[in-house]
């Protein structure tokens, strides 16, 4: 009988046991969530600076070990809302000891995924929504904000890719601060935005798959030529064999995205008034285009992502003057 009780007792002390043995530098000193003010509007009027409906998004702030004021990274995810990717990133910033903060875009505006009608939702919203979340954490305590780096996957690249322009800045950033570094995901960049080169010194990290063919890495190389060409800081890493999404942690390596809509075959130009035209038909823009073409790939690689990692983390620890 006692001996019973004495395995018993063991067998408790197990999974305590077990616990402490977990490495934690991943885990958040402390988990945060926000209410941010945004609006939501049309591209036509975000590029004209005409307000729209006022809209409150969510942010989780994932404030990493350690004390006084940190560096943080805002994440922006893409069309099909908050993956799993957005929380090994967000880890993985962690355990460098930056902060973590994930924007959540869609919830608030009754949105789960506008993947298969990306006409749901104009594509520079996003922007707003991560100047919104810059306003707060410019004033966070725990935040240092002169280290506020903005990385976003797919739609949420190409936010992260145009709110490096000066002339949006301009117009809807309010915080009184400005991102140390842009790290947009596959973006899309099939659209050129008047002035688009006009982006300052803070450098842009982009990270592509050579075998994207949702937002294929060509739409990007004449922009980043343009922007080299104006003397910006800008570099463009490319992985072979990485589909669109190839971060994520989940899934097959490449899967068709049944319904997607994807803007490859289009090439779009801001033109007069914040009109975006279809340079091919010369009228505006829409998604009932024939250009717009549908069931592009996704897919996770293991090694695509490796690389990404360990760039992307060499990047910011010397950005952020980390050890």
């Amino acid at each position: 009988m006692k001996t019973a009780i004495v395995a018993l007792l063991a067998a408790a002390f197990v999974p305590a046991i077990a616990l402490a043995e977990t490495p934690t530098a991943d885990i958040a000193q402390r988990t945060e969530l926000y209410a941010i003010p945004s609006m939501t509007l049309s591209d036509g009027d975000f590029l004209t600076g005409k307000d729209g409906k006022p809209v409150t998004v969510g942010g989780q702030f994932r404030i990493a070990q350690g004390t006084g004021k940190l560096p943080v990274v805002v994440l922006m995810h893409g069309s099909g809302g908050i993956g799993p990717n957005i929380d090994v990133w967000s880890r993985l910033f962690n355990a460098m000891g930056v902060s973590a903060f994930a924007i959540d875009g869609f919830t608030g505006r009754g949105l789960v995924s506008t993947s298969a009608d990306q006409a749901k939702l104009g594509r520079l919203n996003f922007i707003l929504d991560t100047y919104g979340a810059l306003a707060i954490l410019a004033r966070h305590p725990r935040v240092d904000p002169e280290r506020i780096v903005l990385m976003g996957f797919s739609r949420g690249g190409q936010a992260a890719l145009y709110a490096s322009l000066a002339r949006f800045h301009k117009t809807w950033n309010k915080s009184g601060a400005s991102f140390a570094a842009y790290i947009p995901f596959y973006p899309d960049c099939s659209t050129s935005y008047i002035d688009d080169t006009e982006v300052g010194s803070t450098p842009i990290r982009i990270f592509h798959g050579i075998a994207d063919d949702y937002n294929p890495v060509a739409s990007c190389k004449p922009f980043v030529a343009r922007l080299k060409s104006a003397g910006r800081d800008v570099e463009l890493t490319e992985y072979a064999d990485a589909q669109h999404g190839f971060d994520t942690p989940l899934g097959a390596p490449k899967v068709v995205a049944k319904g997607s809509q994807t803007v490859r075959a289009c090439t779009i130009k801001e033109g007069p008034a914040g009109v975006l035209m279809n340079t091919a038909s010369g009228a505006p823009f829409a998604y009932t285009d024939a250009c717009v073409q549908l069931d592009p790939h996704v897919g996770r690689n293991a090694a695509a992502t490796a690389a990404a990692q360990a760039a992307v983390g060499d990047f910011v620890r010397t950005l952020f003057k980390l050890k």
